[in-house]
């Protein structure tokens, strides 16, 4: 029996503890921005030309909903450009902001000689910004320790609407099996969209949520290749292969010479008007 309510919970302190990795420890990519530029830079040099994830054009349309006409908007951690492209077809004026320089230089190529879109090189909780109309930011707080500071920065410097877009679960269906059946520990997702809808409600913002069901799409040239890649998830310092083989069989198909794995999974779209 629940004798308190779970809405006294700590949630800033879940979000932290869910930072942490399996051993207890921060992740060296959490607290070295060297380490976090180095892996941006690397990153940066994969894409082909602005490039976008077949999902967040679906991801985008609910968050273009969102979005009054004419405005302002600031977006936080734009990445590789997944969701800028399209906004800056939807907004007046654009403010990007993001502690990679290799993001933002990536990005400025597109954008060059565009007035209406400014460039701003510093982490979100760091930088002084005027007001805008829209703040958003997609997928990008996984570095973010302070997040109720956070979410009151977004809060306090939207004027209209402030967004946040976080793809989701469920993990892929085999590891549930893996887990079940064969009894092996895995790696379930540590923080999720649902405790940032808890810390905006103890904030007093009662904010709107709205899930997109989506599918990823995993390629293989060979089976070795599945299997080692699908496993990787498995906490269990032993496991058998075979296991791993078993629980997958039912979700594979064979496509044009290649061996590829479907599984359904979600976008969660949370908004809000910025409460005074």
């Amino acid at each position: 029996m629940i004798k308190q309510s779970l809405l006294q919970l700590d949630f800033e302190k879940l979000w932290k503890e869910g930072m942490l990795d399996w051993h207890g420890k921060m992740p060296e990519r959490m607290i070295d921005d060297e380490m976090e530029e180095a892996f941006w830079a690397q990153s940066m040099k994969k894409k082909t030309y602005k490039q976008i994830d077949g999902y967040a054009k679906k991801i985008y349309e609910k968050i273009k909903q969102h979005i009054p006409q004419n405005s302002t908007c600031i977006e936080i951690g734009p990445g590789w450009g997944n969701y800028t492209f399209q906004l800056h077809q939807d907004v007046k004026r654009l403010t990007l902001v993001d502690g990679s320089e290799s993001v933002l230089t990536y990005l400025k190529q597109y954008f060059e000689n565009d007035a209406n879109v400014q460039f701003v090189h510093s982490k979100w909780e760091e930088e002084q910004l005027e007001e805008h109309d829209v703040v958003m930011g997609v997928n990008c707080f996984y570095r973010m320790y302070e997040m109720n500071a956070a979410l009151k920065k977004m809060n306090k410097l939207a004027k209209k609407r402030a967004i946040i877009g976080l793809t989701t679960g469920p993990i892929q269906p085999h590891y549930v099996q893996l887990d079940e059946q064969f009894g092996y520990d895995i790696k379930y997702p540590r923080r999720d969209y649902i405790t940032i809808v808890n810390m905006l409600y103890q904030l007093g913002i009662y904010a709107n949520c709205e899930m997109l069901k989506l599918e990823r799409e995993y390629r293989y040239e060979t089976m070795q290749q599945l299997y080692v890649a699908q496993s990787k998830k498995i906490l269990s310092t032993r496991f058998d292969m075979a296991h791993v083989k078993e629980s997958l069989k039912r979700f594979i198909v064979m496509e044009d010479g290649q061996y590829v794995y479907r599984y359904p999974f979600y976008a969660a779209i949370i908004s809000w008007e910025p409460v005074r």
